[in-house]
């Protein structure tokens, strides 16, 4: 996952400059042009959660994105290293995501958290989904035909907004920055005024050789439009991305049924 990409994505919505960014947290911009180019390491658990403070998204989220454990996690993991033997346990068990909603669920029950330490939940990307805007195993050969086709999809659920004047604005915001998030997944995103949160995905039937930050071909495309600003917004687009970086692309490949799709995410999404 190009954890840099992402980055520079949400700073660019949030209408920071890579300098006020930088200045906020404590850096160079030399240094976090390096990190959103995929040149640095990936900042540590402490920057990453003074990064996400000042983009508005939930630290954990964003480490979640670049696979960094949580500080919460590691703190917890040295006081009780019973814990630990625990978790392989689990891993050893390969328990899927809604055998481990059942452990949560269990847990919850058993061993409520203090709401004080429990974070908001973060928005799912299913919810605003439906089979019409599902499109899958599109044969094309340029990105910018997966956007007419979604676009398309989407305009049916915008009184008002023709597929034309979305495909405009889709491209607007690209130019602004990259919507290609890698792992083969690409995030074009739409604002209108007083509208829904929407989304269209979009599984390619062969992977399109375009410019992506990880060098890897982009192979799906989730489409987001909607009335929302400031931190809605970023958070949603950290989810998106936070799903790429645990193989949705790979995940919905073969895929050939909406409802298949729906399944899929909520194994990813249970444990948001």
């Amino acid at each position: 996952m190009h954890l840099g990409a992402t980055l520079r994505l949400l700073r660019v919505d949030a209408g920071l400059s890579l300098r006020d960014l930088a200045r906020r947290i404590g850096v160079s911009s030399a240094y976090l042009s390096r990190v959103e180019n995929g040149l640095d390491a990936v900042p540590t658990p402490e920057r990453l959660s003074a990064i996400a403070r000042e983009l508005g998204v939930p630290p954990t989220l964003l480490m979640d994105v670049s696979h960094r454990v949580n500080p919460f996690l590691a703190h917890y993991l040295e006081q009780e290293p019973g814990a630990g033997a625990l978790f392989l346990d689990i891993a050893r068990r390969q328990l899927t995501g809604a055998q481990l909603a059942r452990v949560r669920e269990f847990l919850d029950a058993e061993f409520p958290v203090r709401a004080a330490r429990r974070e908001e939940p973060v928005p799912a990307l299913a919810p605003l989904l439906v089979p019409e805007r599902i499109v899958l195993r599109l044969t094309c050969t340029a990105v910018e035909d997966a956007l007419d086709v979604a676009a398309g999809r989407l305009a049916v659920a915008c009184p008002g907004v023709s597929a034309p004047r979305l495909v405009a604005e889709l491209t607007r915001r690209e130019a602004e920055a990259s919507n290609r998030v890698g792992n083969g997944v690409a995030v074009p995103r739409a604002y209108l005024e007083h509208a829904e949160p929407l989304a269209a995905l979009v599984t390619l039937a062969r992977p399109l050789r375009t410019e992506t930050p990880d060098d890897v071909p982009l192979r799906l495309l989730v489409v987001l439009v909607g009335g929302e600003r400031g931190r809605e917004a970023l958070v949603r687009l950290t989810h998106v991305a936070r799903l790429a970086s645990h193989g949705l692309a790979e995940r919905l490949a073969e895929v050939e049924h909406p409802a298949q799709v729906f399944e899929r995410l909520a194994e990813l999404e249970t444990l948001r």
